[in-house]
């Protein structure tokens, strides 16, 4: 199997100093190695070019969406290399920085499925829009954007219009969704599986439930987006946005591994790694602990 290592060191989508160091600390701790190790081609891109832009200018392009233009121009970017590395029979792994870099990877894989699917693994829904957004953080919205809902220059990144249809969308572990989230998730009828359903029903449960929604809805290629505060909070200290009551590892483990070896899997986000944020390298070792057990699955 060809794999595409894409890193994309953003920090603007979640305004947050430090998240932009994770590709490179992963790089650092032999990222490349521990894929290669599964006998897969390992094709290294690098990092995405990200530019700078002083602080002061964070509302620059709209005044309630923060660094709006250079989120625009990331995910386009970001979007084609996705499509590109798909086109060329490859899978990418996208790595971040922050979680605005989700919705250039989904444009892209949008780009070449005809009908795609996306399990969005992660604390928070990320289905804000500028009129709900409690932060104005980009990184918050980009699941909205790619699903058609908020401000135009994100929804219609890479391409004009829509990416994904709410029935092939799954969020998977949320236990802190803001009101417009939650309205939002009503309105569209998301597959929204909530840390309270999961306990309730049982973790096996709700697994097979989107294993078989994905087979039983006839897709062509399906994106897992994986932020690691899906994770419990004392699990991840090196994470900006972490939330009480999240996943163990061997649940995580399990999650990945069960969508992974359904073979439907053909692009991946890893994202939201802050080594300024983390304790004597703890999450980040975490970090290539979890990206073996995907490559040890795929």
């Amino acid at each position: 199997m060809d794999i595409s290592l894409i890193g994309v060191p953003v920090k603007y989508g979640a305004d947050r100093e430090g998240v932009q160091y994770a590709p490179q600390k992963l790089r650092d701790m032999g990222i490349v190695d521990v894929v290669r190790k599964y006998k897969k081609n390992v094709y290294d891109f690098g990092n995405l070019y990200i530019p700078q832009v002083p602080e002061s200018e964070k509302y620059g392009s709209h005044k309630k969406i923060k660094y709006l233009k250079l989120i625009e121009e990331m995910n386009n970017n970001l979007a084609h290399l996705v499509y590109s590395a798909l086109c060329s029979n490859s899978f990418p792994f996208i790595f971040g920085g922050d979680h605005s870099l989700g919705l250039g990877s989904i444009s892209g894989a949008s780009r070449f499925f005809d009908k795609l699917a996306v399990v969005w693994i992660d604390a928070h829904g990320d289905i804000n829009t500028f009129e709900t957004s409690p932060s104005g953080n980009s990184h918050g919205m980009v699941l909205g954007a790619a699903l058609g809902e908020g401000h135009e220059n994100l929804t219609n990144v890479y391409f004009e219009g829509q990416k994904i249809k709410a029935e092939n969308t799954f969020i998977y572990g949320a236990r802190d969704l803001d009101e417009g989230e939650v309205k939002l998730a009503e309105k569209l009828n998301l597959n929204l599986y909530t840390m309270d359903t999961i306990r309730k029903e049982g973790l096996d449960k709700t697994l097979e439930d989107i294993i078989e929604k994905l087979k039983e809805s006839k897709v062509d290629g399906v994106h897992i987006s994986f932020d690691i505060d899906s994770l419990d909070k004392k699990l991840v200290p090196g994470t900006g946005t972490p939330v009480d009551g999240g996943f163990t590892i061997d649940e995580v483990k399990k999650i990945l591994k069960g969508l992974l070896q359904t073979k439907m899997i053909r692009s991946m986000d890893f994202v939201e790694l802050n080594p300024k944020l983390d304790e004597k390298d703890l999450t980040a070792k975490l970090c290539i602990e979890l990206i073996d057990w995907i490559f040890k699955h795929m």
